[in-house]
């Protein structure tokens, strides 16, 4: 598809992207493009501020976003940092040994399930417009590593809860809107329930040339979900024996303790641990409560850099 096509298809682009959203809410879901994935940093307190712009679907591609599950954690064999096959629909050892431990209904092993549970994470184009951290970031394309909070207020941007609201595709060049990406210190971890977007506007002011040249400089998605990515069963089993010792392998089918708590960014600079909120998730067994919300920004580098480390 071409850059006229991509023009023509604006005002039709919502309604797919929201059939889209729904088979991805359904579904499963690495790439090592860290180079190309914008970081936004945040001061002395843990807070935050920046503007970006979701970008359409590259080229040839179909969805503006990509959606993965990753396992990091750490055994006596040292770290496990692998992407979950079930990210592609397949099964993985570690959501089966997940399983297991939390069917077992003994409150240890639900604490060992906890901390090597998988998490969620999607990634997009993004234009940053302003970047006060990293000034020299400011109209540049990145990739943006994300979680299911900035995940639902994209979705509750294409629907709107109110009538007198009206659908924004933010992905759109022409109708989209700015980000407002506010990062708070709450209880310890990144929140961004204050992040927002802004009334829908024409990025660059519709400039065509100046929007084709920022569409054409977009990083593939592709790769992220392509099954040529991901290691075999066997070689994710085989790391995860070896991580955790043989002798601690114990395989299940299907991880409940996967559908039930996804991923979070700790601000501080120790490794996630399991912790309790005031409010139970209602899917699980009262007094079993998740770990705090935000799923936004799981950063591999950070499990890799502790590994080298050890």
């Amino acid at each position: 598809m071409d850059f006229s096509a991509l023009k023509r298809s604006s005002q039709s682009d919502l309604d797919s992207l929201r059939s889209a959203i729904q088979k991805t809410e359904q579904q499963g879901g690495g790439n090592n493009q860290d180079d190309h994935i914008w970081k936004p940093e945040v001061d002395a307190s843990g807070n935050g501020y920046a503007i970006i712009r979701f970008l359409p679907a590259p080229a040839n591609e179909e969805l503006p976003w990509a959606k993965l599950w990753t396992h990091g954690f750490q055994g006596p064999g040292g770290w496990y940092i692998e992407r979950s096959l079930t990210t592609i629909g397949g099964k993985d050892p570690v959501s089966e040994m997940n399983s297991r431990l939390w069917n077992s209904g003994d409150e240890d092993d639900k604490a060992i399930a906890r901390q090597r549970k998988r998490r969620l994470e999607y990634y997009s184009n993004i234009l940053v417009l302003s970047d006060p951290k990293n000034p020299d970031n400011e109209g540049k394309v990145f990739l943006y590593r994300y979680g299911k909070k900035i995940f639902a207020k994209i979705q509750e941007a294409m629907n709107p809860e109110f009538e007198d609201e009206t659908p924004v595709n933010p992905f759109d060049f022409w109708k989209g809107a700015d980000f407002r990406l506010k990062i708070r210190n709450v209880d310890g971890y990144r929140n961004y329930d204050k992040s927002e977007f802004d009334a829908s506007s024409a990025l660059y002011d519709g400039e065509d040339t100046r929007l084709e040249e920022i569409w054409k400089q977009q990083h593939s998605l592709k790769s992220f979900t392509d099954p040529a990515e991901f290691k075999t069963y066997e070689e994710l089993e085989e790391k995860l024996h070896r991580v955790l010792g043989i002798e601690e392998a114990k395989m299940g089918t299907k991880s409940a303790l996967d559908d039930e708590v996804e991923d979070y960014t700790p601000v501080s600079t120790s490794a996630p641990e399991p912790v309790q909120t005031a409010s139970p998730d209602p899917d699980l067994p009262e007094k079993e409560a998740i770990a705090p919300e935000e799923a936004s920004q799981l950063d591999l580098d950070y499990f890799k850099k502790l590994a080298a480390q050890n």
